[in-house]
């Protein structure tokens, strides 16, 4: 085998071996043996992001959703918790919550915001996060809870332990973010409603519970889930 065909060889052989080994950040990654209270995520989109980027379930890479048309810049780190479903028991929560029975979970992994004083720049990233708080969302009739979390051992945001201590202001930035990214200029109705803002505790039980879902429906069937 002459020189640059062994190149290319090695090359692939290479490349077949990171293809192997890269995890998929939905299945492949752990939530971490301290979670919910402390618990890794995968970051998706930073502030910075023109385009919003989505993870492909199938394939486990980054793709893009859809351009930003409007205004709407994401105010934090947004992304999802590995080895989470927004299923039942997620629902449930909500449903209690609200007083209701026909609320269902959105299928998919249970969405994170993450403060830092730091400035990230891309996505396709794990992080170490603490959760301190969330919204309870509702995407017409399913449940999409945000769980607000905070960067571990960030030198700001670290020192928070629950979301009622953060200051109001950015609070605010986030709510009005995530009930209006949806909506068109063109349409006077919102697509997201906020029901409630809950604490670290609550945010912890919904971890729980997106994980179990994700154990009870997803489980050992990942490959069924990527078809």
């Amino acid at each position: 085998m002459n020189c640059i065909a062994c190149a290319g060889y090695n090359i692939r052989k290479n490349m077949q071996k990171m293809h192997k080994h890269k995890a998929h950040p939905w299945h492949g990654i752990e939530l971490g043996e301290n979670a919910p209270e402390e618990a890794t995520a995968f970051i998706e989109i930073v502030p910075t992001d023109t385009v919003k980027y989505e993870v492909d379930k199938k394939s486990g890479y980054l793709s893009v959703d859809r351009p930003q048309q409007f205004s709407n810049i994401v105010p934090c780190l947004y992304g999802f918790f590995p080895r989470t479903y927004c299923h039942a028991h997620v629902a449930e929560l909500t449903n209690a919550a609200l007083g209701r029975s026909d609320i269902e979970g959105d299928g998919d992994p249970l969405d994170v915001c993450i403060l830092t004083e730091k400035d990230i720049t891309h996505g396709d990233i794990i992080a170490k996060v603490r959760p301190i708080g969330g919204f309870r969302l509702l995407d017409h009739n399913q449940a999409d809870d945000k769980i607000i979390a905070v960067l571990k051992n960030d030198i700001i945001y670290g020192k928070y332990g629950d979301i009622g201590e953060l200051p109001e202001k950015v609070v605010e930035r986030m709510v009005h973010y995530f009930t209006t990214y949806k909506d068109l200029p063109t349409e006077n109705t919102r697509k997201m409603k906020l029901t409630g803002v809950y604490g670290k505790d609550i945010a912890c039980d919904v971890i729980r519970r997106a994980a179990k879902d994700y154990a009870e429906q997803i489980g050992d069937n990942v490959d069924d889930c990527m078809d």
